[in-house]
């Protein structure tokens, strides 16, 4: 039983952080570090063959989400990101950028955490419980102003800042990520933030999580190869310098 097992809402004092959580800011910490060994293999990955996703595949996640979320609990995460970045006439919102059918596809596509996932659902049982002691009803069903009033409250609460910090990535993740992974729907975050998309992009088949295992392999004794070649450059050209 983990911790969460025993909170029964947002503002519970035995809540404590999870473990994922912790584990995503030591990643982000040595997100740089990543970065460069992720360029270093990019011909590997441009190697992969190519697989689109198909429109009646596209069509089918559209009609499924359209039943998803006329109840819980993708009814209240559709609600929730829709308000975090609600429409507006500066930029695309939650539902334009396909947040909801990306964190779907985050939920049961994605090699996601389990206690991650967990952890997502409950907040969704959280949420209306206090939407139902403060507004007398599930926050899918109130107005703007009280929705963005109750976010604001459980943003107060260590469990709430985690929950919805957590949403937020993935919406941030569902503006910028390639079609591929259910979002960004024909580039639209990329063209709000005039960004000039990598190429090739990655489709259905070659996403990160579906690399093979060999591919895996290969890329990173590639990169494994290519740090000790400069290791190796730079400790000759050191010794150079030393004994003129």
């Amino acid at each position: 039983m983990t911790n969460d097992d025993k909170c029964t809402s947002f503002f519970d004092k035995n809540y404590q952080t999870p473990e994922f959580i912790e584990n995503k800011k030591r990643q982000a910490q040595q997100g740089r570090r990543r970065f460069l060994k992720s360029a270093a293999g990019m011909g590997a990955l441009a190697s992969l063959p190519a697989l689109s996703v198909s429109a009646k595949a596209q069509t089918s996640l559209n009609e499924l989400l359209k039943t998803l979320v006329k109840t819980d609990p993708w009814l209240t995460l559709d609600a929730t990101l829709n308000q975090l970045l609600p429409s507006s006439p500066t930029g695309p919102s939650a539902s334009e950028i396909r947040a909801t059918a990306y964190l779907y596809q985050v939920m049961t596509v994605q090699p996601t955490e389990q206690d991650e996932k967990d952890f997502i659902l409950k907040g969704v049982g959280w949420l209306n419980g206090y939407a139902n002691s403060e507004k007398s009803a599930n926050f899918a069903q109130l107005s703007f102003a009280d929705k963005e009033q109750l976010l604001r409250g459980i943003s107060n609460s260590t469990a709430g800042q985690n929950w919805l910090n957590t949403l937020l990535g993935y919406i941030f993740q569902a503006m910028l990520s390639p079609a591929s992974y259910g979002g960004n729907p024909d580039g639209i975050g990329w063209a709000w933030l005039e960004h000039q998309a990598g190429f090739p992009m990655p489709e259905k088949g070659q996403r990160y999580f579906e690399l093979p295992t060999r591919a895996r392999i290969d890329l990173i004794s590639r990169v494994n190869y290519d740090a000790k070649r400069l290791a190796s450059s730079r400790n000759k050209s050191h010794q150079g310098t030393k004994k003129s």
